[in-house]
Order: structure tokens, then C-alpha cells, then sequence
């Protein structure tokens, strides 16, 4: 966990702002949930998968309950859903904080951001298409090129359940073979060794069974469906066999967003896929849902990678530098800040030289001068700060408009 200070956290902030714009076009509501839930709601996720077994931070509170900061978003989403009970079909959209106690990793923290959506209600494939086809778009807005999408589909619960048997046949079969490791995640969910990037384990997951000779003729009808539409709208993707994702509530359709530049291991920006059945685990209705969740940290480790959705400091209009007391500051910037300016100062009566090399150090357009001479007068000196330019003498009342001509604003 570590502090965010200017002018990254100005990133953080139009990184949200940007996820915002894009996905509310599309008719996506923002849903605020709470960082600490009741703990069976994220148990129900899934009692195999390690952020359930190993990551939650989870303990009793002062009340006797036995509550945790939220892992991922989707879990208290759907509980959302079962208690408030919306209109169908739900889409919302979210950002926000999440708590994992897992080994922190370049782009990897144990508090993180995502940002991401969810639709509830609708079991349609062009419905998977628009919310994949949406993730897209928002990598495209920051400037992202070398982003890759990957899918798959784990079919319906009974192909899922065969092809984890089948996996468990295969990897049990090989023994030693497999990593130690792996063995464990074996015992606990065959799915999860696909993920194993150890060196030893790599022949034995190329030669395991692949998911598609379990899907039902509705699963596989439903993902061609989903690639068809991709197709249509010329999104580039590979079908990857072993793409299983890290929670056990997905079915059918899957996929995620890995950033080219970044290395193998750690270069997953987000992903999501469907979900049907989790909301019925959560104690509402049946309700089939999709969605997504896409990680701030990596996905701006990519935008340094590929030179884009940079870093911008905070850009001021004015420095006010006044050498009489301080007053003058105090109304001249409330005046200009009013007037819709971005207007700093400078403090503690500090001498001329000391206000400069703030106003300097600040960006500002202008640094406006008020000393004995301007306050006897009535008027500011405006020194232009960048690009040149000569300084000049403005009448107090007529400050504003001087800031707001065009031949200024250049």
C-alpha cells in the first residue's frame, strides 16, 4: 500500500473521469458499494479460489461480526442487486478501492483500484460483445495500441464440471511431474494450475484437454455468437484455451485485456466475463450477469510503456505575489478564482525574490505583482511567465478582462 501524490493522483482522478465518459454513453449508472461487506458475501465467490482461501483481509468487528474489506467488486455488486432489487436489465459502473494480502508485484499492490462494469438481467450474447467492445474503447481513449484480447468460453456449469474432472485425471497422471505447487492447486482447483507459469509445468498444461470438447451446443452456439460480434465490429482477438480467470463464479463467455509491453507474467491490465448464478448465491433471483474489472495500477504502467495518458501538473492561470501584507492576495485571488481562474499565492509575507521563484515554480501563465507603488496606484503589474513577453501595468478593476482576452489566453 503506499501514498499517491500529485500529479499522479491528478491521473488517478482523469483515469476515472475518462472510464466515465465512455461507459455512461452506453447507459451505465455509477454504483457506489461499501469497502467492507459482510464476510459470506465475497465467501460465496468461490471456497477454492485463493483470494477466498489466502487474500481477504477479514476480521470480527466490534459489533461480533465477522466482516471483510472487499477483495474484487463483483461479489458486492450482485449483493447490491439481491438487496435492492433494480430494474432489468441493472448496468452500472464502478471505481474504487480493493484490499488483497497477496506478494505485491510491479503494477501489483494489496490496496488497488479498478475501475469496471456489470450488467444484470439479460443472458444475451451481443450483450458480452458490448461490454467487451466497451473495455476496448477505454483502452483507445488513453492512447493504448499494443493491447491484446484474449477469450474463451467455460461453457455451462455441467461443462465445467467435466472438463475440472477431466484436467484432474490428466494432471494427477503425470505425478512429479508436476510442480509442487501446482500439485497443491491441484488439490484445491484444477482450473487454476492452467495458470502456472513455471517452466516445468509448461508441457503437461500444452498437452491437457481443452475446454472446448466439453461445451454444451448452447455454450458453443453462445460464443460464437460473442465472436461473431467481435468480428463485426473489427475487434482483433486470439481464442486462448487455457484462459480460465482467478475466480470459480465465471461461466460461459471470458476474456482479458493484456498490455504487450509489460512482461508475461504480469500482463494482465483486466478481464471479466459471465457470471450467471452468482446473484442466486447471494440470496437474490436467478439473474444472469456480465461484466468487467480493469486495473488503474498496470493499465498506467502500459500508458508509460507506450508514451501516453501522462502525468499533467496542476495549470494555473496567476501567482498572485503580493509584497504589502497579504491582504491584496486575499482579494485579488478570491476575486480571480471566482471569475473561473486557477489562481495560487504566495504565504507568510514572504520577500519578493522568495514570491518569484514560487510564481516560477508554480506554471503559472502570469505572476501578478502588488506592491507599495500598484497598491497606492490601484493597479497590478501581469508579468508573463511563459513564452516570453513584456510585463505590464493593468488598473485593478480591469485584471479579469486582461486574464480573459484572447490575445492573453494564447
Amino acid at each position: 500500500m503506499r501514498d499517491i501524490l500529485p500529479p499522479e493522483s491528478g491521473r488517478w482522478r482523469a483515469f476515472d473521469q475518462v472510464f466515465a465518459r465512455v461507459v455512461e454513453r452506453a447507459g451505465y449508472g455509477q454504483l457506489i458499494t461499501p469497502l467492507l461487506e459482510d464476510l459470506g458475501v465475497f465467501t460465496r465467490i468461490g471456497d477454492a479460489t485463493e483470494i477466498v482461501t489466502k487474500e481477504m483481509y477479514d476480521f470480527v468487528d466490534k459489533g461480533d461480526r465477522h466482516i471483510a474489506l472487499r477483495p474484487e467488486m463483483t461479489a458486492s455488486v450482485c449483493r447490491a442487486f439481491a438487496e435492492h432489487r433494480p430494474t432489468l436489465p441493472w448496468k452500472i459502473y464502478y471505481s474504487g478501492s480493493n484490499f488483497r494480502y497477496e506478494k505485491p508485484q510491479r503494477g501489483r499492490y494489496r490496496q488497488f483500484d479498478q475501475v469496471g462494469i456489470e450488467v444484470l438481467g439479460a443472458d444475451d450474447p451481443h450483450l458480452d460483445v458490448e461490454v467487451i467492445a466497451l473495455g476496448w474503447e477505454f483502452y483507445a481513449r488513453l492512447g493504448l495500441r499494443r493491447v491484446k484480447l484474449v477469450v474463451n468460453s467455460l461453457g455451462e456449469p455441467d461443462d465445467r464440471a467435466r472438463y475440472v474432472e477431466a484436467l484432474r485425471e490428466h494432471f494427477a497422471a503425470a505425478g512429479d511431474a508436476l510442480s509442487e505447487q501446482s500439485r497443491a492447486t491441484l488439490e484445491r482447483n484444477p482450473l487454476r494450475v492452467l495458470d502456472s507459469k513455471r517452466e516445468s509445468d509448461q508441457p503437461l498444461i500444452a498437452a491437457a484437454p481443452q475446454i472446448a470438447d466439453f461445451h454444451s451446443d448452447d455454450a458453443a452456439a453462445h460464443f460464437e455468437a460473442v465472436l461473431a460480434g467481435l468480428r463485426l465490429l473489427e475487434i482483433p482477438f486470439v481464442i486462448e484455451p487455457k484462459l480460465v480467470r482467478g475466480l470459480d463464479y465465471y461461466r460461459r463467455t471470458i476474456f482479458e485485456f493484456q498490455g504487450e509491453t509489460l512482461d508475461s507474467a504480469q500482463n494482465a491490465l483486466g478481464g471479466g466475463g459471465r457470471y450467471d448464478g452468482l446473484v442466486e448465491a447471494l440470496g437474490g433471483p436467478a439473474t444472469p450477469g456480465v461484466g468487467f474489472a480493469l486495473g488503474l495500477d498496470r493499465t498506467l504502467l502500459a500508458c508509460d510503456d507506450e508514451g501516453v495518458f501522462p502525468a499533467l501538473p496542476i495549470e494555473l492561470d496567476a501567482f498572485v505575489v503580493d509584497v504589502t501584507g497579504g491582504s491584496a492576495a486575499v482579494e485579488l485571488t478570491a476575486e480571480l478564482r471566482n471569475a473561473g481562474f486557477s489562481v495560487d499565492r504566495g504565504y507568510d509575507n514572504r520577500s519578493m525574490k522568495a514570491q518569484m521563484k514560487l510564481a516560477n515554480r508554480s506554471g503559472a501563465r502570469y505572476a501578478l505583482i502588488v506592491g507599495d507603488d500598484e497598491l497606492a496606484a490601484g493597479t497590478v503589474v501581469a508579468k508573463p511567465m511563459q513564452g516570453g513577453g513584456d510585463q505590464i501595468v493593468v488598473a485593478r478593476p480591469d485584471i479579469v478582462a486582461h486574464l480573459s482576452s484572447p490575445t492573453e489566453q494564447k
